[in-house]
């Protein structure tokens, strides 16, 4: 009797995206990362690329170490990668936390009624963007909501006239 070998269970994940694992000198795909290891064209040194699987762009381009030879890029291996998926990451939740800071502000107004916190979120639609801003008292309770434009400026000195002038669309 011959042994076969068994084939892999094609429904595992391996973390990757999908992708079968790749770990070579100059390409390692894993854990949905892809780090591509290229020639600098700015000069005569190497960069690394790091791409999420699934995206176009890389999330991170930075430059890469010279081998021994000073010719050749260092190998990539486990610790580098490792390094690098953290570095990519970080990089993105740090774009991701950038973009909600711009997209979403708050302020809290005290007024003779108690503290307002006014909000503006900016939806940032192709066709059509628009902002919401929206008024809750110190215990949650909405006070107002407005669909504004989504280049109105939520300062103290706007919020305190929206207030003011009771919560009535800004520009009317």
């Amino acid at each position: 009797m011959t042994d076969i070998p068994e084939s892999p269970d094609l429904d595992e994940d391996d973390g990757a995206g999908g992708e079968e694992p790749i770990h070579e000198a100059r390409l390692w795909r894993d854990v949905g990362w892809t780090a591509r290891v290229i020639k600098n064209e700015d000069d005569d040194g190497w960069a690394v690329e790091m791409t999420k699987s699934g995206e176009v762009e890389p999330a991170l381009v930075g430059p890469w170490t010279m081998g021994r030879d000073k010719k050749n890029p260092k190998p990539l291996d486990t610790s580098a990668f490792n390094t690098l998926v953290k570095t990519a990451a970080e990089v993105l939740r740090r774009h991701e936390q950038q973009l909600h800071a711009q997209m979403h502000k708050q302020i809290t107004v005290n007024t003779d009624t108690g503290r307002v916190t006014v909000m503006l979120d900016i939806v940032p639609d192709e066709y059509d963007p628009y902002a919401t801003l929206a008024a809750v008292d110190e215990y949650g309770e909405t006070l107002a909501s407005v669909r504004t434009s989504p280049t109105f400026k939520l300062n103290m000195t706007s919020a305190t006239a929206w207030i003011a002038n009771g919560y009535r669309k800004p520009g009317q």
